[in-house]
């Protein structure tokens, strides 16, 4: 199905029977992304007398639970409430799901302290004001390692907290990287990155997100593409997610 669309004067027409999915699936183990010491997913059969919720261990009918950590486990997306006093719930923060996106590809410039960082003045090369609502960083170097890697006291690559200045200042209501969080693993609890881009507490901006862990195909060429944001309903700050990008013609 061909959609048209409009967004500050431009025309913009997408196929929607062509979806690029840039979530990281969730698997039972070991076998999935990971950040902050969270557990791994769990996934196991509900067991209640003879009832076995497994058609492989004999069952009629797979029913399973599940253990996860949002903000741990894979592809997430999470609003202000991550940071805040008050309580925010993303399903009354995201209240849209499709968006005009841009995605760039971006090295993180390594600091005299050995951090790996991506800076402002990067993000001015490769984006403008209202050139989006969305933007999505796909850090390099990319490969599918990112797929399943534990980040877990490794200091992996984040963004300066000046970086998401910018960007609200350029009006982007959505960030989305495939980096485990914004700001630095350790950092004091300051939060400045999330701090930054919600503009936490003085002029909070309710309805921006961040989703954090996705992966982008380099078979994905940079540009603008159509944003499909799906996450699950729940009463929690953060919930997992699957970003879905469909490609432009003009």
């Amino acid at each position: 199905m061909i959609i048209s669309f409009n967004h500050h004067e431009r025309s913009f027409r997408a196929d929607l029977s062509k979806p690029i999915d840039l979530s990281i699936p969730l698997r039972d183990g070991a076998e999935n992304p990971n950040c902050f010491w969270a557990p791994m997913p769990e996934f196991s059969p509900v067991l209640a007398g003879d009832f076995v919720g497994s058609t492989q261990e004999g069952g009629v009918v797979n029913f399973f639970n599940v253990r996860l950590n949002p903000h741990g486990n894979g592809t997430h997306t999470e609003c202000v409430g991550h940071i805040a006093r008050e309580r925010f719930v993303l399903r009354e923060c995201l209240i849209e799901s499709h968006f005009l996106a841009k995605i760039v590809s971006l090295y993180p410039r390594k600091t005299e302290q050995g951090d790996r960082v991506i800076f402002q003045d990067q993000l001015e090369e490769v984006f403008a004001e209202n050139e989006a609502e969305a933007l999505i960083i796909r850090t390099l170097p990319n490969d599918e390692l990112k797929l399943r890697q534990n980040y877990s006291g490794a200091n992996p690559p984040y963004m300066h907290h000046e970086a998401l200045v910018y960007l609200v200042q350029c009006g982007v209501q959505h960030l989305l990287l495939d980096l485990p969080s914004v700001d630095r693993e350790e950092d004091g609890g300051q939060l400045l990155a999330h701090r930054a881009f919600w503009q936490y507490p003085y002029a909070t901006r309710t309805h921006a997100t961040i989703t954090e862990m996705v992966f982008v195909p380099n078979a994905v060429r940079d540009g603008l593409y159509l944003l499909n944001l799906q996450t699950t309903s729940l009463d929690l700050d953060a919930s997992p997610s699957k970003p879905m990008v469909f490609a432009l013609n003009l």
